[in-house]
């Protein structure tokens, strides 16, 4: 599922295909989108920049519009050569943008829209860089602080909150909790400051290491290879509890547990030997 380090890459490759680039032509499934593009016509406009923050990805135009995309659970853009045939189909196209070489195609995208610069730093929902653990602007002590804010809630909750820590998606939580040995249960208030500002860390490093990538020419927006939180050589053996209930723990042969978590009901894994309540 789309996490930070999906949309990281997504915008990178994006970014590499269009950034600084005239659009020359611009179609949508989506009738918000058409009335802009009726209004203030993409083709001819200048791609500025593209950027990610936290699972938000956001383009840039010359025009002074800013399209924000949200992929949620099943969206995803595709850049290809012009020419090039999609590996995707169709009809899950919703938005497509065209260069003299490129073309992104955004399939199944389920939130997007346009606003302005003036709106888009007063927008709620679109983490600020110094949140996004991904950014070099990230602030790490202020992220203890925003976790700290939170005392009688999950730490496994409190990750998913992309207000206090924007781009950890709940395959990274569990991975995250598990390799600082807590509990996805335990609440705020039974960890020390060290403890916190040691998930903080490990979420970044986690994150962070998967958006590595072995050619910095590449344009596929998507590696096919899945997250890695794991130094493992095998890809079957690429994180530590994640996807595994029932199965063996990595590092202690006890057996995985799983539970729906939170308020919207999310999976969350863990090894009661390795990271029992009463540790934390």
């Amino acid at each position: 599922m789309p996490e930070g380090d999906t949309l990281f890459r997504t915008a990178r490759t994006l970014g590499r295909a269009f950034s600084g680039t005239v659009l020359t032509g611009f179609r949508t499934q989506l009738a918000p989108l058409a009335a802009w593009n009726d209004q203030h016509p993409v083709a001819g406009q200048t791609v500025e920049r593209i950027e990610s923050r936290g699972k938000w990805l956001l383009m840039f135009f010359s025009g002074g519009s800013v399209l924000l995309t949200h992929l949620r659970m099943n969206g995803s853009w595709h850049v290809y050569r012009r020419g090039e045939r999609w590996r995707a189909p169709g009809h899950a196209m919703r938005i497509v943008l065209e260069n003299a070489a490129w073309q992104a195609v955004g399939f199944s995208v389920p939130v997007a829209e346009v606003i302005s610069l003036h709106d888009l730093d007063r927008d709620r929902r679109i983490p600020r860089p110094e949140i996004d653990v991904l950014r070099p602007e990230f602030d790490a002590v202020a992220a203890v602080a925003r976790i700290r804010a939170h005392p009688e809630e999950a730490i496994a909750d409190v990750l998913l909150d992309q207000s206090v820590l924007a781009g950890v998606g709940n395959e990274f939580k569990s991975e995250i909790c598990f390799a600082c040995a807590v509990n996805p249960f335990a609440p705020i208030a039974a960890l020390s400051d060290a403890h916190i500002s040691e998930i903080v860390g490990t979420a970044r490093r986690m994150v962070r290491e998967n958006i590595i990538e072995d050619s910095p020419e590449t344009t596929v927006t998507y590696r096919g290879l899945g997250r890695r939180t794991r130094h493992a050589s095998d890809p079957r053996e690429r994180v530590w509890v994640y996807g595994r209930a029932g199965e063996t723990c990595r590092q202690c042969g006890s057996i995985i547990e799983r539970r729906l978590q939170g308020p919207d009901a999310r999976i969350s894994f863990w090894c009661p030997q390795c990271q029992p309540v009463s540790s934390n």
